[in-house]
């Protein structure tokens, strides 16, 4: 399939509706975030956030909000860090779906400074939210420029010490590897088409680019990562 990757795609995924719910969505949460493990996602996130550290004081706890956070995984895999290294975290999962964020805090039952709230990202209520770092895994595609421009800018004024995006690089290779990925770990249809949609949703290092310089943001830098992943870490100290 010849798929013309120029510019996004304005198609809306399933789970964009945040009235969604159920087995299949369940289902959809858990193989993005097992393919997100498995390809090296978390660690592209874990490793931008160690880079913010460097500058940080550690000795204090550090809050961490995680925005489209889906059922934890990554919150999950902070809390292990956390306690593996005795760098203390507050760690908080924000997500506009409510049956998700009651999935996520169940999975989550076993961590105590883990918590989730049902926030939507341009609500008046996530906006007076405070935190050290923020970390936006797979989330930045699902809205459009503008929308984007606005998000950042949230992120960049409320974050003490930065911000870390992690999102899909768009491009024809990224689409057929998907697609096999997909055939192969016999993913669910939930998953499969809104991964393929989330790709043309993507971004190129180019746009990503404009819009640092549209916020006329200070110290930012856009890594290309594996797999057809852009690391954006936005230093505020």
């Amino acid at each position: 399939m010849n798929m013309d990757t120029r510019y996004r795609t304005e198609e809306n995924e399933i789970m964009d509706d945040f009235a969604l719910e159920g087995e299949e969505l369940r289902q959809a949460l858990d193989n993005i975030a097992h393919i997100n493990r498995l390809l090296g996602g978390n660690s592209v996130t874990l490793q931008a956030i160690k880079k913010l550290l460097k500058k940080a004081d550690i000795d204090k706890v550090i809050s961490i909000v995680d925005v489209g956070c889906g059922n934890g995984d990554m919150l999950r895999m902070l809390a292990g860090f956390g306690k593996k290294t005795g760098v203390q975290f507050r760690l908080t999962g924000i997500d506009a779906n409510r049956f998700t964020i009651n999935y996520a805090t169940q999975l989550s039952s076993a961590h105590s400074n883990i918590s989730y709230k049902c926030l939507d990202v341009f609500s008046p209520e996530f906006r007076q939210e405070n935190y050290d770092i923020v970390l936006c895994t797979l989330t930045l595609h699902h809205f459009k420029d503008d929308q984007v421009l606005k998000i950042i800018s949230i992120f960049s004024e409320n974050a003490r010490i930065g911000v870390v995006i992690n999102d899909l690089h768009r491009s024809r290779i990224a689409y057929s590897l998907f697609r096999i990925i997909a055939f192969v770990f016999n993913m669910n249809a939930m998953a499969r088409e809104d991964g393929l949609t989330s790709i043309l949703r993507g971004f190129t290092k180019k746009e990503l680019q404009k819009f640092a310089v549209r916020l006329s943001l200070k110290d930012s830098t856009i890594r290309w990562k594996w797999a057809f992943r852009y690391q954006w870490i936005i230093s505020n100290i």
